[in-house]
């Protein structure tokens, strides 16, 4: 087994140096926790994946994973739309400086979807960890589409719409999942991974990896927000009185879901705009 790589070590050190800092209150680590803390965890995570594997996103895919972060920041504005209608979250304690505040928004957004997947590779590999390390390969899916892929698209555009035209503090589930079914068939017409296409196989792993890491940087995101100074705050009347940190308890179903969804909007985007070779995600 090879050596943990130096920047995971980074990672870690800058996860508990800025948990410390949040903690007792100085700056900048009571502001930008949650930036500093998955900047790190997403380097720690990364080097536990390639030292187990040999093969990572920061060691494997760096410009993808670059181009992933840089990505990340428009794909989670699409959700910070939806919420000026559902209006399911604010944010409280933000910098009184806009660069600083604009700052803090873009690298948190970049944060994203680089944890999701790096966590799912982690949950891969914690699978899989006594087979020997090997480049997973992943196969197209036909570009096809049925007329259940149509009937999906169909029920994606309504649960997108839902929110827009009958906007209510309980619709987030369309939200989080209307773009799974709107894209993943759209990602089969344009030669892209599908989860469709991994159920019609038979192959449940990523879709399963994916759902994990989920759940777990739901419960991440939240812990890591609950002390910070800079922080969001839900405004969801869903058993209010039962919560873990900020978030209602049923909120936490979401974040499998989320994790599913961020996978069908980052291959769209990929299939798009993404000219280099595409790496396996979370298999």
């Amino acid at each position: 087994m090879r050596r943990l790589p130096r920047y995971a070590l980074a990672g870690f050190i800058a996860m508990a140096v800025s948990e410390a800092g949040m903690l007792a209150g100085i700056e900048p680590f009571a502001s930008f926790h949650t930036p500093i803390a998955w900047t790190g965890y997403i380097l720690f995570v990364d080097g536990l994946v390639w030292r187990w594997r040999a093969d990572s996103w920061v060691q494997s895919a760096p410009a993808e994973l670059l181009f992933m972060a840089v990505f990340s920041v428009p794909l989670w504005l699409v959700f910070e739309c939806y919420n000026l209608w559902i209006q399911n979250w604010h944010y409280v304690g933000l910098p009184d400086n806009p660069w600083l505040r604009l700052l803090g928004y873009g690298w948190s957004f970049a944060t994203i979807w680089p944890a999701i997947f790096e966590t799912g590779d982690l949950v891969s590999v914690i699978r899989d960890h006594r087979a020997p390390p090997r480049r997973r390969v992943e196969r197209p899916c036909p570009p096809s589409l049925t007329a259940w892929q149509w009937a999906s698209i169909a029920l994606g555009v309504v649960l997108l719409a839902w929110p827009l035209v009958w906007p209510l503090p309980y619709l987030a589930a369309p939200v989080f999942l209307g773009f799974i079914f709107l894209l993943d068939p759209i990602n089969a017409r344009l030669g892209g991974r599908t989860l469709f296409c991994d159920f019609g196989y038979g192959r449940l792993r990523r879709a399963e990896n994916l759902a994990v890491a989920g759940l777990v940087c739901g419960v991440l995101w939240e812990f890591w927000n609950y002390w910070a100074r800079s922080k969001w705050v839900y405004t969801v009347p869903v058993l209010w009185d039962w919560r873990l940190f900020e978030m209602p308890l049923p909120g936490y179903l979401g974040f499998p879901a989320f994790a599913l969804e961020c996978f069908t909007m980052y291959v769209t985007v990929r299939c798009l705009l993404w000219r280099g070779e595409a790496r396996a995600i979370s298999i």
